[in-house]
């Protein structure tokens, strides 16, 4: 059930040294392919990366918090192009949702990077250092990389009492369930 994977879901940053397989990497691209988009435009291109030294590059995209990159099998970057839709950042976000679920389903680990809103250093973002060692075509930005792999740590499941059920309103807000 998909509450199920909802509830195993976790972001993994330790991977085997174990490549993933073709047809495995070809139904995460079509996880990402069926994300739903607004008015159907589709903003989103996908980079999917195999290259250890390109991956390693990658992984340097930012100060923080992207170095666990340099370890993992594969990566897509997760791109969007801003001319075709006002809501791109929506669209993108969804389809690396997508491809983070997927990841957990086909017995992958995967942890989302952030790259939209950082910086590599003071004069480029770590989008743009990306999307030059990417050779992206101008006007697409790469909003976060996925990194994905086998996983090499098995982290429990957050529990129930994580939840944060007080953010949850009944007909208007601030008012709780009966």
């Amino acid at each position: 059930m998909f509450i199920d994977l909802l509830r195993s879901r976790r972001s993994i940053r330790k991977y085997q040294a174990k490549p993933v397989e073709p047809d495995t990497i070809d139904l995460l691209i079509e996880a990402a392919l069926r994300a739903p988009s607004s008015r159907g435009f589709n903003p989103w291109e996908f980079v999917v990366v195999d290259d250890p030294e390109i991956i390693a590059a990658l992984s340097r995209a930012k100060p923080h918090g992207a170095a666990f990159l340099a370890k993992a099998p594969l990566a897509i970057a997760v791109c969007g192009d801003a001319e075709k839709s006002d809501v791109w950042v929506e669209d993108v976000s969804i389809a690396t949702i997508l491809l983070h679920l997927a990841a957990t389903d086909l017995g992958l680990g995967s942890c989302w990077i952030q790259l939209r809103k950082r910086n590599f250093d003071e004069k480029t973002t770590a989008g743009q250092y990306a999307a030059r060692l990417l050779g992206l075509r101008n006007g697409l930005d790469v909003s976060a990389i996925m990194a994905v792999g086998y996983p090499d740590q098995q982290p429990a499941p957050h529990p129930q009492s994580d939840l944060q059920v007080d953010k949850v309103s009944f007909n208007r807000y601030g008012q709780q369930q009966p």
